[in-house]
């Protein structure tokens, strides 16, 4: 019994020795890696990158819509050229989709931002099956006071998407949506006042060449009084490339400055741009014909913003009136076309152009560039009738006016008029100094923080250009025998449904 038991005692030390020793061959368990970690200094939904003291946040949103009497455009609205015929749409969907990215870190002067904005965006009016189409409406870099890349412009204030959906249906100054390219440097003073200076991608429309187009409605190198676009200066580019006339190459950028207050009453801009004015040739696209000088437009604006809590919590107002001479696209950023709508046998038509110039050097009745002049504002006031559910009332106004010397050669091209250049005498009736106004209303339910529904009613009019008391553009604009002109107007609707990733 006693070599039984010393046995059993050895063969379980043993086996004791044996399993502590496998044991202390296997591996240590590892500690839990916190592989995401919230990061709480740049607000709600960014966490650091595992490893790196970089914070990100992913965002996005989704949105679908639906409109009536935008002339087959989500976009450009019902004074593109519409000619309200068998043939124009008058319903159109659209869906836009976009997934962001906001990367921030510290340094010794300040934090570093990168930001990116990529997505899909469709228009269809039921005549195939919408395309996907990728965009990006944002891509830059801020680093002490420094914004660099494609953000939006630092001469906008008002605000057009905070107030209504179809953001290009009336005149205004906003790039927002589609975003800009900026190198601008911004420096705070405190007290919520800053002060920007940016050079920004020129906003141009076009130039016209009233000689180079003689007596029909334009080519790729000298304009178009056409409505509902401008021309490519670069054949089957006209998808791609902004349509520019008559204008030269880009030499300069646009100079934008502003003066800006935010606190929380409300805040105020002024701001104010300069842009180059420099067209090609007399003759087409020949250098020996020689070109007018160059010459620099201008654009001014001030904005206005006032929150309204004292009203109801939430309402607010925003305002901004701006002025140009040769640089229309701070006023027209959307639609940045000529006007064009035709109702039976009325046509309303309105150019938009930064310039117009005509004659030739060896004729001796060659012109500068005539700058165009505009003026207009945009207004909005917003009112919540309960937590979730909010009114929008908003306008715009704006008029278009041209110098006797543009008026004639301008009427040339329409084909009320004789001569060229300086020696341009404009025929009876015609005048193309023209005005655009509308007014609507935004109504949106917002169902949670996000996710809302909302329908809108627009109402615009536009007072034509008159080419004479009798005539309009007719076959040489629409392909119709227009035979009069007159102030039109037009009615839409629109309904959207939209999802946001993060607030």
């Amino acid at each position: 019994m006693k070599m039984v038991k010393s046995l059993l005692l050895g063969s379980a030390a043993g086996l004791v020795a044996v399993t502590a020793g496998q044991a202390a061959d296997l591996p240590v368990k590892a500690k839990p890696v916190e592989y995401v970690k919230i990061c709480s200094l740049y607000g709600a939904g960014f966490y650091y990158m595992p490893g790196t003291d970089l914070c990100i946040k992913v965002g996005g949103w989704v949105r679908a819509e639906a409109v009536w009497g935008g002339n087959g455009s989500v976009t450009w609205g019902p004074f593109n050229g519409n000619a309200n015929n068998r043939t124009t749409s008058n319903y159109a969907m659209r869906a836009r989709g976009y997934i962001t990215a906001d990367v921030r870190n510290q340094t010794e002067y300040g934090t570093v931002r990168g930001y990116i904005a990529v997505g899909l965006n469709t228009n269809d009016v039921g005549l195939q099956v919408a395309g996907l189409a990728f965009s990006s409406n944002r891509a830059f870099v801020q680093w002490a006071g420094m914004t660099a890349g494609l953000s939006q412009s630092f001469f906008d204030f008002y605000s057009v998407p905070a107030m209504q959906y179809r953001g290009g249906y009336l005149p205004a100054s906003d790039t927002g949506d589609p975003g800009w390219f900026v190198w601008a440097y911004t420096a705070q003073f405190g007290g919520g006042v800053s002060a920007t200076l940016s050079a920004e991608a020129r906003r141009t429309t076009q130039i016209i060449n009233q000689t180079a187009a003689g007596a029909t409605v334009g080519t790729a190198t000298t304009g178009t009084v056409v409505p509902g676009g401008y021309v490519s200066s670069v054949a089957g580019a006209g998808s791609v490339l902004p349509g520019v006339g008559a204008y030269g190459g880009n030499q300069a950028p646009d100079i934008v400055g502003n003066l800006r207050v935010d606190q929380a009453w409300g805040g105020a801009q002024l701001m104010a741009a300069a842009h180059e004015v420099n067209a090609n040739y007399y003759t087409a696209t020949v250098p020996a014909s020689g070109h007018p000088g160059d010459q620099w437009g201008w654009a001014a604006g001030a904005g206005l913003k006032i929150n309204a809590p004292f009203i109801t919590q939430g309402d607010w107002f925003q305002a901004q009136v701006n002025v140009t001479q040769g640089a229309l696209r701070y006023l027209f950023f959307t639609p940045n076309s000529n006007y064009g709508d035709v109702q039976g046998a009325n046509e309303s038509y309105g150019v938009v152009t930064d310039c117009v110039y005509g004659g030739t050097v060896a004729g001796g009745n060659s012109t500068g560039c005539n700058l165009t002049s505009a003026w207009g504002f945009n207004a909005g006031y917003e009112h919540y009738w309960t937590p979730a559910w909010h009114t929008d009332l908003y306008g715009a106004w704006y008029a278009v006016k041209y110098n006797g010397a543009a008026n004639s050669m301008l009427c040339g091209i329409e084909g009320n008029g004789t001569s060229f250049g300086s020696t341009a005498v404009a025929g009876a009736g015609c005048n193309n100094n023209w005005s655009t106004w509308g007014i609507g209303s935004r109504t949106q339910w917002d169902v949670t923080k996000t996710f809302y529904l909302g329908v809108e009613v627009l109402y615009q009019q536009m007072k034509s250009a008159t080419l004479s008391t009798t005539n309009a553009l007719g076959a040489a604009a629409f392909g119709a025998a227009t035979t009069q002109v007159g102030s039109q107007s037009n009615w839409m609707v629109s309904v959207r449904a939209h999802r946001d990733f993060l607030p």
